[in-house]
């Protein structure tokens, strides 16, 4: 049986057929692209939470202030900016790159349901 199948995909492949790709397969990729997405989003998540925490030392330096002296701290006020602007530029990398790949995954999917007219049932239009 398996050696028939074989036959007929190798004659179809002669004749310039392109075989019916199964729906288990197409509905497979689906899933596999949505789990990429959901890695994406958790990227995403990841680098706002790293964003937040510069942003919250500078409010409570802010606040505390008036307690000391800028000038006489400044051996822990330059390293500390310095970590600060690093985990600024590793947030804004973390979120340019999910949200690239986001729209990368969107346009796989998209692709997908447009060749396919099973999966449109499935998946909402945005």
């Amino acid at each position: 049986m398996a050696d028939g199948a074989a036959a007929m995909a190798g004659e179809r492949a002669k004749s310039g057929e392109c075989p019916e790709i199964p729906s288990a397969v197409i509905f497979g990729e689906v899933q596999l692209i949505l789990a990429e997405k959901r890695t994406s989003l958790a990227a995403l998540r990841t680098g706002i939470a790293i964003a937040v925490i510069p942003m919250s030392l500078a409010t409570v330096l802010v606040t505390m202030s008036r307690f000391y002296s800028w000038l006489d701290n400044l051996q822990f006020l330059v390293p500390l900016g310095v970590l600060c602007a690093g985990l600024v530029a590793l947030s804004i990398y973390m979120i340019a790159r999910a949200l690239r790949r986001l729209q990368h995954e969107d346009a796989m999917i998209r692709r997908i349901r447009k060749a396919n007219p099973a999966v449109r049932e499935f998946l909402d239009e945005e």
